[in-house]
């Protein structure tokens, strides 16, 4: 093995892997657990995430926006059948993630680190597993880097472009002014630049906690609204069309996606037993979400029916209600962006720190971090029409990474092991399976971010 961890072979068994993982170890490609070695044990304590804390970035990283275009989501599928139709893509979400980290705590404790984060359990995953598949542990660690990297960073990108639009609309309507949207765009970087400057994830907690609550307040008055005048439940229909399912899908499964904050809180926490197991932070977490989406969604749809708009707020009008929902969705954009930039910053700087020098690292993190906040801020203030082309890439990168890969990675990590796989090798057929929903779910997404885009250059 070399010291350099550039390439790692142990008798011919392991062929390469060479990743720092954000305690800057590199890993070592062993074939089997060691017993002694617990990984939460050689984690940093004085920055570890609580149990609480943990629990409000996961609730936190699925629960955003898309939770209000639950409605349109029902619209397109019916009503019941899209209720129980939500219900069960919520267990699968909540499926992919648990069989996710469970691998990596597994690899952890295979390859003796503290943590993994997603690229680093794929490569663990190829370069540990089956002899035929390890010599494609880089490239699977370099395409979720680069997934994760886009889409996230970009899709930063389209929150300042949301705030700053927010902002336009609110200040303009009761104050006589009228500006570029790009000056608005420019203004946010007095509040991002120092949102987004937070390194470590526990210190963002009150953000999340902060975020939450916006947005709760913020359905609370949509469902105010909803519950004023609701029609019988056999007003509308049980199901739609076949053909509008998929989008139904999609518009649920990407409203309901946050694969790539769940490594970033997984680990750091002081206890990561508690992340999974019953209850467990990811349990709570996705029940909650589950609940508050199928509300959303069910109700919106039955008081609005086929008048629903992409946002349930559009349909509150210019009222005081509307522009009260928007500022909330609005600050919980805003206090949701630091914890979203962690993964694309954690994948820049696991690409720069072997170049920096020791006594330099913490001026440099910094000086990436806000190049990167910086960087953004331009982007949005060049093409504020960007969102269109990031749902195109996340309709690609969401599905891959939050469905196809967590089958993957558990049939490669766990593929020589007849007891996990059991009997019949059911674990097989069950991510065969994921495999299926991940092909319809990147057909529907791709389809219907292609027709956004097409509708938004008419």
């Amino acid at each position: 093995m070399t010291k350099n961890g550039k390439h790692i072979a142990e008798k011919g068994e392991v062929e390469s892997i060479s990743y720092i993982t954000s305690s800057t170890v590199k890993l070592a490609g062993l074939e089997s657990a060691n017993s002694d070695y617990i990984p939460s044990e050689h984690r940093d304590p004085k920055h570890a995430l609580g149990t609480s804390g943990a629990l409000f970035h996961m609730i936190k990283g699925s629960l955003g926006s898309g939770i209000l275009s639950m409605p349109v989501a029902f619209k397109n599928g019916g009503l019941w059948v899209s209720f129980f139709c939500a219900i069960f893509i919520g267990v699968i979400c909540t499926h992919c993630v648990h069989i996710l980290v469970y691998c990596s705590q597994t690899l952890s404790k295979k390859v003796k680190q503290p943590s993994l984060g997603y690229a680093a359990t794929a490569e663990a995953a190829f370069a540990t597993g089956p002899k035929r598949l390890r010599k494609y542990s880089v490239i699977v660690r370099e395409f979720v880097d680069s997934a994760l990297m886009i889409t996230y960073y970009f899709g930063c990108t389209v929150y300042i472009v949301f705030i700053a639009a927010s902002f336009k609309q609110v200040i303009e309507t009761y104050v006589d002014v009228s500006l570029n949207s790009r000056y608005y765009v420019l203004l946010t970087a007095v509040v991002i630049i120092p949102v987004g400057s937070v390194r470590y994830i526990k210190y963002l907690v009150p953000f999340s906690f902060i975020a939450i609550l916006c947005l709760l307040f913020g359905c609370a008055f949509v469902l105010y609204d909803v519950f004023i005048d609701l029609p019988p439940i056999d007003s509308r229909p049980a199901f739609t069309s076949i053909q509008k399912l998929p989008l139904f899908y999609a518009t649920v499964l990407f409203a309901l996606e946050g694969i790539g904050t769940v490594f970033p809180i997984e680990n750091v926490m002081k206890k990561p037993k508690h992340f999974l197991g019953c209850p467990g932070v990811l349990n709570a977490s996705m029940i909650l979400l589950i609940f508050l989406y199928v509300i959303m969604g069910f109700f919106g749809y039955l008081r609005y029916g086929d008048a629903t708009e992409g946002s349930v707020t559009l349909n509150l009008g210019k009222t005081v209600a509307g522009e009260v929902v928007k500022l909330m969705v609005c600050l919980n954009v805003l206090f949701s962006f630091g914890l979203c930039f962690c993964v694309p910053c954690e994948v820049v700087w696991r690409k720069l720190e072997s170049k920096v020098r020791k006594e330099n690292k913490t001026i440099a993190y910094y000086v990436m971090r806000v190049s990167l906040i910086i960087g953004s801020i331009c982007v949005a203030s060049i093409v504020p029409e960007l969102e269109p082309f990031v749902g195109l890439v996340g309709a690609i990168c969401y599905s891959t990474l939050g469905l196809l890969f967590p089958a993957l990675i558990e049939l490669v990590t766990f593929w020589e092991d007849p007891d996990y796989m059991g009997p019949c090798r059911w674990v097989l057929y069950k991510n065969l399976f994921l495999v299926l929903m991940w092909l319809v779910a990147l057909t529907a997404g791709t389809q219907a971010s292609i027709a956004t885009i097409l509708e938004s250059l008419a």
